[in-house]
């Protein structure tokens, strides 16, 4: 049976002991392709308020003032770094106290996280990074957030000792989906940004979803073997699912769109498994919403259930999550 390289073994390979990734989602934070800047609207499968719980609780100033690289002046960074310590004590401490974990990466989850003035940036990532027994930090962004300069921070926090993530949201490689999916960017450039992230030592998580609308199983897998050919030092594979006042909400209510099957998944992710290099580490192979947002697939409730049959599915052919 052979071992995948999960995100925890990955940890206690490099640190030796258990790290903790800390979720922080800070409000003022949006995208591109939801402001206006390429598109309106989001991602038509996006819903942030439902995947990150701390952005319920908003704060009025922060629903007038959005991150943009343009911006001027940033009003509420005494809030964003207020959120960003009180989030991170939270985690930390519960995590601490019923898993004895000792170190942490801070993970900025929601929306695109680089995507804002560099002085917020700067900011923001000196105080992540100066957070007791912080080893590191993981960004979730895009393609179109990135600039040489956020390169260059980045790759002097590799310098000091830190260890440095950018989570890429690529989703699929197809123009013609990326489109569909109101994404507001195409794929052109991303291989060489990719590049240009590693040679620094930043290290690349790409993202993908299993499951977006008119895509085959081989379309997926297309996906998979482009980044993984582009050079990643990572992985996560999502299904897609439906959750309320999204614009694929609209699509399935209206018969416009069917769900990925648990078993189609499952077979999506064993073939992924069989063909991703031995040293790529597998951040994430499942997700969901645990809440009356989700409206499909019903599978995607219940992690434990979906976990149960996609590791039964691995072992099969000798792998183990």
């Amino acid at each position: 049976m052979r071992e995948i390289l999960t995100l925890g073994r990955y940890f206690k390979k490099v640190f030796g002991q258990r790290v903790r990734k800390i979720p922080v989602s800070l409000q003022g934070f949006t995208c591109p392709n939801i402001d206006g800047r390429v598109a309106r609207g989001g991602c038509i499968y996006c819903c942030n308020e439902s995947f990150s719980p701390s952005l319920i609780k908003i704060n009025p100033l922060a629903t007038r003032i959005k991150m943009h690289t343009d911006l001027k002046e940033n009003p509420i960074l005494d809030m964003q770094v207020k959120q960003l310590k009180e989030q991170f004590i939270w985690h930390s401490d519960f995590h601490k106290e019923k898993f004895e974990i000792q170190k942490y990466m801070i993970y900025l989850q929601s929306y695109s996280n680089t995507y804002a003035p560099f002085a917020t940036l700067k900011t923001l990532f000196d105080e992540a990074l100066a957070l007791p027994n912080v080893v590191g930090m993981s960004i979730g962004t895009r393609i179109d957030c990135v600039s040489e300069d956020i390169l260059d921070l980045l790759e002097g926090y590799v310098r000091a000792g830190k260890e440095i993530w950018l989570e890429y949201g690529i989703q699929s490689v197809f123009p013609k989906t990326l489109e569909l999916i109101n994404r507001g960017h195409g794929i052109d450039g991303a291989q060489d940004l990719f590049a240009k992230t590693r040679k620094r030592g930043i290290k690349v998580c790409a993202h993908l979803i299993y499951g977006l609308p008119q895509e085959s199983e081989e379309m997926m897998l297309e996906s998979l073997r482009a980044v993984v050919g582009w050079g990643v030092d990572g992985l996560k594979l999502h299904p897609l699912y439906v959750v309320r006042n999204t614009a694929l909400a609209k699509m399935f209510k209206n018969g416009e769109y069917t769900p990925i099957s648990l078993e189609s998944y499952a077979n999506l992710i064993v073939r992924s498994l069989q063909e991703i290099p031995q040293d790529v580490v597998m951040h994430r192979m499942s997700s969901g919403a645990h809440d009356e947002m989700l409206l499909a697939p019903k599978w995607c409730f219940d992690k434990n259930i979906q976990m149960r049959y996609i590791r039964e599915r691995l072992r099969e052919v000798g792998l183990e999550y």
